[in-house]
């Protein structure tokens, strides 16, 4: 049997870098492909466009719409509850749903964790996390606890059964949790925290949202029969959990390579291709420094953020330059560390400043990043977009379109 063509979709900054977009591409081109999603829940807001079709994937993978399935990794952390609403709208728009499989291991977000997040985050009034408000963290924390909930447990539950389960662990740790934190002014999260009516309704749109989903034991059990597999990263290598210099305000998971090439060594797949997905130019949605902050109008002709827009929890999307090509670069040889596959850009965005990427001091043309001394020669590939569609993106290696 013909071994699988492997890569990973990685956000190069703050997230929101096209990394759908660089997905629809890749599966553009196969017909037999699964994508993994592997970290974070479904706070991910992947913008796809295609054939007059406009989708924003949270769970699904942004390859859905080439009828790619998707595997939610025991990295994941998935939402069953919210799960139901991105199914049904996407079969709205799409007229089919792709298969959708899950770890039985993976551990879910349950309402209590956006709840407490969501008191979290307004008790800091003005100090802001910059938290999606969707219950991420917290879900980490309260499974690292001991008081996880996995995808297989949920599947062979009743509702009556979901929601002891939920209230079981609301008495056992939420209460503990909320005073830890010290939060007792808890507004309008009190009365849902202390509503039994609230775990009954989340419990039975849970098992709703299950009945989408095939279990599976991991991931060799999806990847011998496919084409193409790509590993569909969320945020971006500056909120990676690990990274000291912009914390606290990044995300409770790895954004890079490690998730992926730990589900290769599981699966038996050899990871080919990275690709680091970045804008011609940086945003950050949430609080947290920014470094060479600006107004958009200084970058070119930025257009309006469709999928980004200002909300309670993390404000309105700010922009800004590259700090320097040695940044940039440094950031990605650090999470390529020792690993020796090739290693790709995509640029998007570009139509908005004219095909350069903008540094602070200096512009410099997409199709000369590869060459920047900073990157060490570790760059092979090259994908650049100047449009919302992945058809229009133009594939070049080593200086020659392919």
């Amino acid at each position: 049997m013909t071994e699988p063509v492997v890569l990973a979709v990685i956000g190069a900054n703050f997230g929101d870098e096209g990394k759908g977009l660089a997905v629809d591409y890749f599966c553009r081109r196969s017909v037999n492909s699964l994508v993994i999603r592997h970290n974070g829940g479904a706070q991910a807001g992947h913008t796809v466009e295609t054939d007059g079709k406009r989708f924003v994937f949270h769970q699904l993978s942004s390859g859905s719409f080439r009828r790619a399935a998707t595997y939610l990794a025991e990295t994941f952390l998935p939402d069953l509850y919210k799960l139901e609403e991105e199914t049904d709208s996407f079969y709205q728009a799409a007229g089919f749903v792709p298969k959708l499989y899950a770890d039985e291991s993976a551990n879910i977000t349950v309402i209590d964790d956006v709840l407490v997040n969501m008191a979290l985050e307004t008790s800091r009034g003005e100090n802001r996390h910059g938290s999606c408000g969707m219950g991420i963290n917290e879900a980490v924390l309260r499974s690292e606890a001991g008081f996880g909930v996995s995808v297989g447990e949920v599947i062979g539950m009743t509702a009556r059964e979901l929601s002891r389960r939920l209230m079981e662990i609301r008495r056992e740790y939420v209460c503990s949790r909320l005073g830890a934190l010290h939060l007792t002014e808890l507004g309008e999260y009190g009365e849902l925290l202390h509503s039994g009516t609230v775990l009954e309704n989340a419990a039975e749109g849970m098992l709703r949202g299950a009945e989408y989903l095939t279990p599976v034991k991991g991931p060799a059990e999806l990847t011998r029969v496919r084409e193409l597999i790509v590993f569909e990263g969320a945020q971006g290598l500056l909120l990676d959990a690990e990274n000291k210099r912009f914390a606290p305000h990044v995300t409770a998971s790895r954004t890079g390579l490690e998730y992926p090439l730990m589900i290769c060594r599981k699966a038996g797949l050899t990871l080919q291709e990275a690709v680091y997905v970045m804008r011609s130019y940086v945003t950050r949605h949430g609080a947290g420094e920014l470094p060479c902050a600006c107004e958009p109008t200084a970058l070119g002709k930025i257009g309006t953020d469709r999928t980004n827009q200002e909300n309670p929890w993390q404000g309105n999307l700010r922009f800004g330059y590259y700090e320097s090509p040695e940044q940039l670069a440094g950031a990605i040889t650090g999470d390529l560390c020792d690993w020796r596959g090739r290693a790709s850009l995509f640029v998007t965005h570009l139509n908005e400043t004219t095909g350069m990427v903008k540094f602070f001091g200096r512009d410099l043309a997409a199709e000369r990043l590869p060459e920047e001394p900073s990157f060490g020669g570790r760059i092979s590939g090259l994908y650049c977009s100047d449009s919302p569609f992945s058809e229009d993106t133009a594939a070049y290696r080593c200086e020659k379109k392919i």
